[in-house]
């Protein structure tokens, strides 16, 4: 008989565990905090690790329950991290930003047009289909870049592998141009609201900064990508039977195509595209132009879900009434309530460590400083590549990209602080830490799910991405080692 598979603990069981191994820190490791200083102008000087000193009062224990704010209990940590924060932080401003944004791409998805879209690309390049694999990758980058297209995927898998297949390549490609160029997109990106914007708010930096270095880097990543599928699917092409998953591909092969039948791509679809165009160069327009945080660009997403919906509201083929839309816009940020919920648990583990303030006695404070002790001996450099990897073994426990910021960022960035790392190379660090391992990791939910609609076994996967994967990783190392030496912040 064979034995069942063990099942990945959900996100919120490992942050329980990780709960309760923090209380156990509390009752073994002393408060201390470090002396804050500034200079004339009353700016705050960055912490030095020599101003550290312990409280004197000895481990300050975590109590089961306590009512009191200043220390919050075992019980205590779930609500009071999310209620904390103020609306432009963690954890109450992100978790409305994710629930809002959530929804505004909730009703874009719902409407279709971005599906239509990719529909009538593959038919208009059906007579020299090599062409359009390139710019289905840069597509699909795009979107993993502009609002973190993840789950999104899958769907895509199902509609374009048979096609891809039949057209003479294999399932591989069809993953390629769709799930790897899509997390290509969100570990390079520069305005990802699920990955980059969460983890500059939980690092007090403004929201979308630093967008020009990322923007190179999303570029080089996206052309890399772009050069390994044509590379990829030239060579299938000419010798179907290199593929690993030539036999599997079969299925595929047997399909009849359904695309005379399927619905048609629109004059509405193509103002929506422009729309969504229009409505990302606003967002970038308001941080460049008027420094808008999370409320303002919230405020951005959902204007652009609501004219798109009202768009699919008048009459016409496509339409929808209002109760669909609602429906859209409330299933959207459904979707997204995991994700807020672990960004409350973690700010409550947080909060179970006494808080983040350098100037109070916590915790915390006494754990960064014995590790930025051990980093302080490396150069910055270093220091930066070990945040890099890190994150990378942290996302297979925790592959949810707003749920590892949340986790991690309040603890990196002022760790980042006291090695001499700037807070936006930490971020860079966390962006391509959480994003790349996705490709391989099979605790990605995303991952398992595009295999399973290519019908391609995770052990054939894993040791063809693994050489990609190994080529991105050098990439992210050199961007991360650009932005050290350039001084990025």
């Amino acid at each position: 008989m064979t034995a069942p598979a063990r099942k990945t603990p959900d996100t919120l069981i490992i942050l329980f565990w990780v709960a309760l191994s923090l209380v156990a820190l509390s009752f073994l490791v002393p408060a201390g905090s470090f002396s804050i200083e500034t200079d004339p102008d009353g700016h705050t000087l960055p912490v030095e690790l020599s101003s550290f000193s312990l409280a004197g009062d000895g481990a300050p224990g975590t109590p089961l329950f306590n009512a009191e704010p200043e220390r919050v209990g075992f019980l205590n940590a779930p609500f009071e991290g999310l209620v904390s924060g103020s609306r432009h932080s963690a954890a109450i401003g992100i978790m409305g930003f994710l629930l809002v944004v959530g929804g505004a791409f909730g009703i874009i998805m719902q409407t279709g047009c971005i599906d239509r879209g990719v529909r009538a690309l593959i038919q208009r390049t059906e007579k020299d289909p090599i062409v359009v694999l390139p710019l289905l990758f840069f597509l699909f980058s795009l979107g993993g870049a502009i609002f973190g297209m993840s789950e999104e995927t899958i769907a895509f898998v199902l509609l374009l592998a048979p096609i891809i297949v039949r057209l003479g390549y294999d399932a591989i490609t069809a993953v390629l141009v769709t799930f790897v160029a899509s997390r290509v997109g969100f570990a390079a990106s520069w305005m990802n609201p699920f990955n980059v914007a969460i983890a500059q708010g939980i690092a007090d930096l403004p929201i979308l900064s630093g967008a020009p270095l990322r923007i190179i880097m999303w570029t080089v990543f996206t052309l890399v990508g772009m050069a390994i599928t044509l590379w990829w699917a030239r060579r299938v092409h000419a010798r179907p039977e290199l593929s690993p998953c030539h036999q599997s591909d079969e299925h595929f092969r047997l399909q009849q195509s359904d695309q005379a039948a399927a619905p048609g791509f629109t004059p509405r679809d193509a103002f929506a595209m422009l729309i969504i165009v229009a409505g990302v160069a606003w967002v970038i327009w308001g941080v460049i132009a008027h420094q808008y945080f999370i409320p303002e660009i919230a405020t951005q997403f959902f204007t652009m879900g609501l004219v798109i919906g009202l768009l699919y509201l008048l009459p016409g083929r496509h339409r929808m009434d209002a109760n669909q839309l609602a429906r859209a816009f409330r299933d959207g940020a459904a979707g997204l309530i995991p994700a807020v919920l672990v960004v409350g648990m973690a700010k409550g583990l947080v909060l179970l460590l006494g808080g983040t303030n350098p100037a109070e006695p916590s915790v915390m404070n006494t754990i960064l400083f014995f590790l930025a002790s051990g980093l302080g001996q490396v150069p910055e450099l270093v220091s930066a590549w070990l945040m890099f990897f890190v994150q990378s073994l942290i996302n297979f426990l925790v592959p949810s990209g707003s749920g590892q910021a949340a986790l991690t960022m309040p603890l990196m960035a002022p760790l980042g602080d006291l090695v001499g790392v700037q807070r936006q190379v930490t971020v860079l660090c966390f962006q391509l830490g959480d994003s790349l391992t996705n490709l391989i990791i099979p605790t990605s939910a995303t991952l398992m799910g595009v295999l399973g609609a290519a019908r391609i076994d995770w052990a054939v996967w894993a040791r063809w991405v693994l050489p990609v994967l190994g080529l991105y990783v050098v990439l992210a190392l050199i961007f991360i080692g650009v932005a050290v030496m350039i001084g990025y912040s």
